[in-house]
This record gives structure tokens, C-alpha cells and sequence, in this order.
């Protein structure tokens, strides 16, 4: 993709495609969005200290996580109703991944399905659970993971209730997209994603087809996903899935390291420390500031990764130094495939790739376990006083 030097360069590119409802439903946060700052801010506020006079002329990014061996410690985090952005874009990111031998997380609320994931790319597809109102339903969509061929999945367990996201309210967004006279004709004025909207109409939510009945309608399929949500979700939840999947178990959205030991207690294969990008509750703290205390209580016992803010390869190692064995970045591939599909989100996972490498170079870290927090210090410590 000629002139796209960084994410943001994708991000641009997403954003002259998008209607403006869409871009703010991707970009967006809850109540006063502090989250999104934060998160960011979080990294911006870590200082890495470089070591010199190192042999760094080969150099391994390579991460191993759930016994399989991948090209690089970033993988690809759920991003909702992603076909809205690109007809087609969850498995456009599939792929994407699959060539990059990484991890991809098909969302939920994707309009794509688990069957079609376990095709095209069964040793890199991580499947995202939510629970449905219907347990029935739930129950079903864990065994559809195992006869896909999948071997990972995820519980998010951070959406007890819909969420106050007063940029996209403001834009006429509620439960989902509707087109308004007013959105229509902002709409116009981004040809090449109206014309997708014109000649395929709303985006199906196809893993959920099957229960909303026969023949049901793009916008019945997604009332009826909305009508399952949100559910009750508790501990017993989870036990229940880990009885029910044997594969490796994921809980998304874990905050506290209480929680963190209860996972590991009944049997959960590892965790993903995230605030939902910022887009759930806000002023919580960034899952970079929770990090070290979580993986502190875990040690050893079991992987502990994360997502949140990751813009920069930097970023991937600083979270690295600070315990994460593993790093999921959400919008800066969705930036991409809404870019350019299927070469946008080969283009983030590359930029992401360059950046690691040369970070790596330049630190004096030629493998990712050389990592530690002697490499870290925060920005508090290194800024003058005023008037010295």
C-alpha cells in the first residue's frame, strides 16, 4: 500500500472510506471515552532504556503460546460487526493472519461463521464466545468451535450491560446500524462502502442465522442477536464452558488478580487482560497499569496477554518487559482491512513486524524472553524538575 508508513496511516485511509456513524462506532469509547486516553497514555508514559555494545545481528520475534510456535507476539484481537467496515472483512483478517502465522479472534457478532473460520484457517482461528440469554445457544456454539477444527476459545466476560457510548448515540446508533435520511446522505460522500451497502444490503450476523428462525432477514438475525444480549454471566458460567470445550480456554476481560486466580483455580488455560478498548467502563485503569500486579499473583501458572492501546511494536514490547506473554491489537487491522481488505491487514500485521524487529535492535534484545522490567523506567522518573 504505496505512502502507508504506520497505523495511522491505515487509520487515515479507513477513515475517508467510512461513513462518519461507522468510524465513530470503531473509534469511539464510553461516557467521556477516558479509557481510550488512557490506555494510550499508558504506554506513552513508559520509558525503555536501551543497552548497547550487544551482538543483535539475528534477532527472533517468535512467540510460543498454547504449545504452537508463532512468527510474531501480535495477533489479532475481536473487532464486533467488522463486516460493516469491509464486505467480507473477518475472513480477510483470517487469512491475513493465517499468512502472517498468527493468531486472529473471530468475533461473536462477526458476519462471517465458525464453519467458514475452520476452513480457511483451523491452526490460527481463536473463536469469541459471548453467553446468550439462551444457554441452549451458547452450548451449541462451543461445540460448533470443536467441530470446526479450532482448537482455542475465548470467553469475554467485561459486557454484564450494554455500555454508554454517547458518540455513536449521537450519531443514531443504538442496538445497531440504521441508515437515517441524514447518514444516507452523509454516506454519499464515501462511494466505494455505500456501494457495498446498496448492492449487498446490511451485513448478516451468519453465526447467529440458525437460531432466529427460517428465512430470517439480515435485520431479524440481528434482533435476534440483540435480544440475547446481554446475559447473565457468572463464575458458574465459566465452569460450565470448561466442562463443556476441551480445548485451550481463554477468559477476555480479566481486570484484578483475585479474578485472575480464580480463573487458573478452575482450570483456565489462559487470560487476556483488557478494558474492551476503552469501550465499556470508563476510568478504569489502562491493562497495561494492571498488568504487573496480575502476573505477579499468577507467576508461572499460566500466560497472561493482553490488548488495549497497542498502536506501536514498541508498545508490544514494553508489555513484554512488564510480564505479558502474548499481545492482541484490535484496530489498527481493522484499520487496515477497511483500508485496503485483505493487503490493509497484511500492511498493520507488517508494520507491526518492522517495528518489533528494529525495537528489538535497538534495545538489545535479540529474543523476546530477554525481556524484563530492568528495561523499563516511567516517565515520572526521568522528568526534570521545574526550575532545575
Amino acid at each position: 500500500m504505496q505512502g502507508v508508513v504506520n497505523v495511522d496511516d491505515l487509520r487515515e485511509l479507513a477513515k475517508k472510506r467510512l461513513p462518519k456513524v461507522v468510524f465513530d462506532f470503531i473509534e469511539g469509547g464510553t461516557d467521556d471515552e477516558v479509557g481510550l486516553i488512557t490506555n494510550a497514555r499508558a504506554f506513552r508514559q513508559m520509558r525503555i532504556v536501551p543497552r548497547y555494545l550487544i551482538d543483535i545481528s539475528v534477532r527472533d520475534q517468535s512467540t510460543k503460546l498454547f504449545g504452537r510456535t508463532y512468527s510474531s507476539p501480535v495477533g489479532i484481537a475481536p473487532t464486533g460487526p467488522a463486516g460493516l467496515c469491509r464486505r467480507g472483512a473477518d475472513m480477510m483478517l483470517a487469512e491475513a493472519a493465517r499468512d502472517a502465522n498468527v493468531p486472529f479472534i473471530m468475533s461473536g457478532v462477526s458476519s462471517s461463521t465458525i464453519e467458514d473460520l475452520g476452513k480457511l484457517a483451523p491452526d490460527h482461528g481463536w473463536y469469541q464466545i459471548y453467553s446468550a440469554v439462551d444457554p441452549s445457544i451458547s452450548e451449541d456454539m462451543i461445540k460448533r468451535v470443536g467441530d470446526a477444527g479450532l482448537k482455542t476459545l475465548v470467553f469475554t466476560v467485561d459486557v454484564p450491560v450494554g455500555s454508554n457510548r454517547e458518540r455513536s448515540i449521537r450519531r443514531g446508533w443504538g442496538a445497531q446500524l440504521k441508515l437515517t435520511w441524514k447518514t444516507k446522505f452523509e454516506a454519499l460522500c464515501h462511494p466505494a462502502w455505500m456501494m457495498e451497502w446498496l448492492q449487498h444490503g446490511r451485513p448478516y450476523l451468519d453465526n447467529w442465522t440458525r437460531y432466529a428462525g427460517p428465512n430470517a432477514s439480515a435485520k431479524k438475525v440481528a434482533d435476534f442477536v440483540w435480544s440475547q444480549f446481554p446475559a447473565p454471566m457468572t463464575w458458574q458460567h465459566v465452569e460450565r464452558y470448561r466442562e463443556l470445550w476441551k480445548g485451550n480456554f481463554v477468559l477476555k476481560g480479566i481486570m484484578h488478580p483475585d479474578d485472575a486466580l480464580r480463573a487458573h483455580s478452575i482450570g483456565i488455560d489462559g487470560i487476556i487482560v483488557s478494558n474492551h478498548g476503552g469501550r465499556q467502563l470508563d476510568n478504569t485503569p489502562s491493562p497495561l497499569e494492571v498488568l504487573p500486579t496480575i502476573c505477579h499473583a499468577l507467576g508461572d501458572r499460566m500466560p497472561v496477554m493482553l490488548d488495549g492501546g497497542v498502536r506501536r511494536g514498541l508498545h508490544v514490547l514494553i508489555a513484554f518487559c512488564m510480564g505479558a506473554k502474548f499481545v492482541f491489537q484490535g484496530r489498527p487491522t481493522l484499520y487496515g482491512v477497511t483500508a485496503g481488505g485483505i493487503a490493509g491487514a497484511a500492511k498493520a500485521l507488517a508494520i507491526f513486524r518492522r517495528e518489533i524487529d528494529i525495537s528489538m535492535a535497538q534495545i538489545g534484545a535479540t529474543r523476546l524472553v530477554d525481556l524484563s522490567p530492568q528495561f523499563l523506567m516511567r516517565k515520572e522518573a526521568v522528568m526534570p524538575r521545574r526550575g532545575s
